[in-house]
């Protein structure tokens, strides 16, 4: 078998030999030993959820107000985990131990749900997927660009204004992401999610400290308990703002969609949902507590002129070096990130490919590539071209749509009830064979409907500010 399918043997394989329990090499399945723990799923996670979502959530809770602000970010972290835990117990169909495994989000839903929401969620997911690409582009471009300025401010002492244009440094990164792209699957992955994880900690608690500095500096704590001032803001205005910034800290939490992906990557025993039930709730606790401190000391900082990415807003000037260290950060981590959520894209792709055309050998046939020092590289044709024009097209997509705060709240309020509670709960109660109208069954459904309330509030609010944002963007003539 070429490696091209052993990367993505997504296929209903059934290989008699390994039904048993697995071997020494194998497991259950015929794949490969997994070596995946409760640590590596972690930082999976951990890379893939403290993203570039993280800067918005100071201007998230200034629209909210000091009140509701943290509370909804509170209920975001309760439903995010508690959902994740019921999506992880779907991975295997029937016996949590030795059921059928489900590689994707996907075949979970066709296990357990099957018929057109088969077709739905696959919609759903690679659209949120392709989506946080456009996301990361945009976010890496802006903090390359802030170095950028930074050292020009400093250098001029202010005097230059330092206009730049925003897609060279789009380009860039996705010249970056065309290489990495090559990497084949998620489970050789694992170095960058750490190194991304690590980065993440690093800017999240640059802009922690500096929001703790403005707060000592100014020597009170800027906003107030109902958020962004009428004055600031028209009514329709703060109604629309506050909605968007739903969609803000939904996509700062949203990693549902690569959770399946993630636990095919832990090995057992203890059983694959177990581990993944402590990696979710270690990752989503770890967030919760950076995300709480870096939007709240952000908005005790600026208050009603909270930016819209964190990092911007402490100016181009001292200590501007801690600022480029939090922004390479960012930057470093994005690389990372965009690879950890566009991997299942790329199986799905390469998968469908492979099923539909399994005698062409531009599609299944691997070149081994000898490198000094290390195992041959696999280069597969087909996978080196369709990712280089998948990162070409989030790239030019990027430059027409260079705005970041409304693309991320509209991204967020998509995948959220779909991919974080509808496809979870109505998973679990097939898979627990929980009867209708029993209280649990009534309690999960009033679960999903007061999601999706606010899945619809937010991606108004997004929609909104997207077609304010429209009105004032020329394609391709984008600067700061």
């Amino acid at each position: 078998m070429n490696t091209s399918l052993r990367n993505h043997q997504v296929f209903d394989i059934s290989i008699d030999t390994h039904q048993q329990g697995g071997s020494r090499w194998f497991d259950d399945d015929g794949r490969l030993k997994r070596t995946g723990t409760v640590w590596t799923a972690s930082a999976h996670i951990i890379t893939a959820v403290i993203g570039s979502g993280v800067l918005s959530l100071a201007w998230a809770i200034g629209q909210l107000g000091w009140i509701a602000g943290p509370a909804v970010m509170l209920l975001f972290s309760f439903v995010t985990c508690y959902t994740s835990t019921l999506l992880s117990a779907c991975y295997r169909s029937g016996d949590p131990i030795t059921g059928k495994r489900n590689y994707t989000y996907m075949d979970a839903v066709r296990s357990n749900l099957g018929g057109v929401k088969v077709k739905i969620c696959g919609f759903v997911q690679y659209l949120n997927l392709f989506g946080v690409a456009i996301g990361y582009t945009i976010a890496s471009s802006i903090s390359m660009m802030a170095i950028k300025r930074s050292n020009c401010f400093h250098k001029s002492g202010g005097q230059d204004p330092c206009h730049m244009n925003a897609y060279p440094y789009m380009i860039g990164f996705g010249i970056a992401e065309i290489l990495l792209s090559q990497i084949p699957g998620f489970d050789q992955l694992h170095w960058l999610s750490l190194v991304a994880a690590v980065m993440s900690f690093t800017y999240s608690s640059i802009g922690l400290g500096l929001g703790i500095g403005k707060v000592i500096e100014n020597g009170k704590i800027s906003g107030s308990l109902t958020g962004i001032s009428i004055g600031t803001v028209t009514q329709t205005q703060k109604i629309w703002k506050s909605f968007q910034a739903l969609g803000d800290i939904a996509f700062a939490y949203s990693f549902s969609m690569i959770l399946v992906e993630i636990q095919d990557t832990i090995k057992a025993p203890p059983s694959e949902a177990k581990t993944m039930k402590k990696a979710t709730l270690i990752s989503v606790v770890v967030t919760t507590f950076f995300y709480m401190f870096c939007g709240c000391f952000g908005y005790a900082a600026f208050g009603d002129l909270s930016p819209g990415n964190l990092l911007t807003g402490f100016g181009f000037y001292n200590p501007y070096w801690l600022l480029d260290i939090a922004n390479a950060a960012i930057v470093i981590h994005l690389v990372g990130a965009y690879q950890v959520y566009c991997q299942p894209l790329y199986a799905f792709i390469e998968k469908e490919a492979a099923q539909r055309f399994p005698d062409s050998e531009f599609i299944t046939k691997d070149i081994k590539i000898p490198i000094p020092g290390f195992r041959p590289y696999n280069l597969n044709l087909f996978r080196m071209i369709w990712r280089t024009l998948f990162v070409v097209l989030t790239t030019v997509i990027s430059m027409l749509l260079p705005f970041f705060n409304d693309i991320v709240g509209l991204l967020g309020a998509l995948g959220f009830w779909p991919l974080t509670v509808y496809f979870p709960v109505e998973m679990y109660i097939v898979q627990k064979k929980i009867p209708k109208w029993s209280t649990r069954w009534l309690c999960l459904q009033i679960l999903s409907v007061a999601c999706l309330i606010i899945t619809i509030a937010a991606a108004a609010g997004s929609v909104a500010g997207i077609v304010g944002d429209l009105k004032s963007i020329k394609p391709f003539q984008t600067s700061y």
